[in-house]
C-alpha cells in the first residue's frame, strides 16, 4: 500500500471476533497510512474509551455494529458518540449492509462491509486523512483522574507506578497511594500505548518505573522510586517473562544479550 506525507491516524479497533479483529488491525498498520493504538472486543470497553476523555487520544475508530450480546451495540455507541463535540472519526463495520443508510445519518466517516480487502481499507483511510482537521495535534498525554472515596484525584500519566485489576474494579498504585479508577485494562492500555506493559493479566506497568527484574522460582518486577525507595512488586506471568526481559534490555547497555 501507499502513504502520503502527514502523521500517521491513530486508530481505535472494536470487534468481537478475534479473527476479524486481528486482520483489520493487520490491514490498518500495513497500510502506513495508520497505526492503531488500541483493540478491543466489548462494547463496554468502547463505551469507557469511545464516551470517555481516551477517546481524545485517537483519530478514528472502526466499530463492529453487532457485537457479543445479538444487539446492534455499534449503532448504540455512534449514536451517542454523535452528540459529543471532540471525537474520532467513526467507521462502522457489518456482515450486512442493511445499516448503511442509518450509519451515514450518523455523520460517519465511512462503512465497512465485512470481508475487509486491502484495497478497502486504504481507501477508507485515505478518505479519513483527507477529512482530518489541519490544526496543529495535541500531543500533551492525557491526564488521570481516580477516585478516593467521594474525592476526585489527578496525575500525570509518568506519576504513575502500574494499573491493576482487582475485581470488578481497577486500582491505580502512584507514589501518593493507591485509587480506584472507573476504567478496564484494556482501555488504558488503548489510551496510553506502548509506555505501558502489559506483564500479566490483572497488571500494566510503566515501562519507566521498573527498577528490577528478579527471576527466582516465579518472575517479579520491583516497580518504584528506585530499589530502595517506595514501590511495589508486580507478579510477571510466565509466558510474558521473556518479552519483558528483552524490551527491557533493548533499550540498555551494559549486559550481553545472553545473560
Amino acid at each position: 500500500m501507499n502513504s502520503d506525507s502527514g502523521e500517521k491516524l491513530r486508530a481505535l479497533v472494536v470487534e468481537d471476533e478475534w479473527t476479524a479483529r486481528n486482520y483489520l488491525v493487520e490491514l490498518v498498520n500495513g497500510s502506513d497510512l495508520a497505526q492503531v493504538m488500541g483493540a478491543v472486543a466489548s462494547a463496554a470497553e468502547a463505551r469507557q474509551i469511545l464516551l470517555g476523555d481516551a477517546r481524545l487520544a485517537f483519530d478514528v475508530a472502526f466499530l463492529d455494529i453487532r457485537l457479543s450480546g445479538g444487539r446492534n451495540e455499534g449503532l448504540e455507541i455512534a449514536k451517542e458518540l454523535a452528540a459529543l463535540k471532540s471525537a474520532p472519526q467513526l467507521v462502522l463495520a457489518t456482515a450486512l449492509n442493511a445499516h448503511a443508510l442509518e450509519a451515514y445519518s450518523l455523520g460517519v466517516a465511512d462503512y465497512l462491509v465485512k470481508p475487509f480487502t486491502e484495497e478497502r481499507v486504504e481507501q477508507c483511510l485515505q478518505r479519513l486523512r483527507a477529512r482530518r482537521p489541519v490544526t496543529p495535534r495535541d500531543t500533551r498525554p492525557l491526564r488521570i483522574a481516580a477516585r478516593r472515596k467521594r474525592n476526585l484525584v489527578f496525575f500525570e500519566p509518568d506519576e504513575v507506578w502500574a494499573f491493576e485489576a482487582a475485581e470488578r474494579l481497577t486500582r491505580v498504585h502512584t507514589p501518593h497511594g493507591v485509587f480506584d479508577i472507573d476504567l478496564s485494562l484494556s482501555a488504558i492500555e488503548a489510551s496510553f500505548g506502548r509506555s505501558l506493559a502489559r506483564v500479566h493479566r490483572s497488571w500494566l506497568v510503566n515501562v519507566q518505573h521498573i527498577k528490577e527484574l528478579e527471576r527466582d522460582s516465579e518472575t517479579r518486577v520491583w516497580v518504584g522510586d528506585g530499589l530502595d525507595g517506595r514501590g511495589l512488586h508486580v507478579p510477571v506471568a510466565r509466558e510474558r517473562a521473556q518479552q519483558l526481559r528483552d524490551m527491557l534490555l533493548a533499550s540498555t547497555t551494559g549486559l550481553r544479550r545472553t545473560t
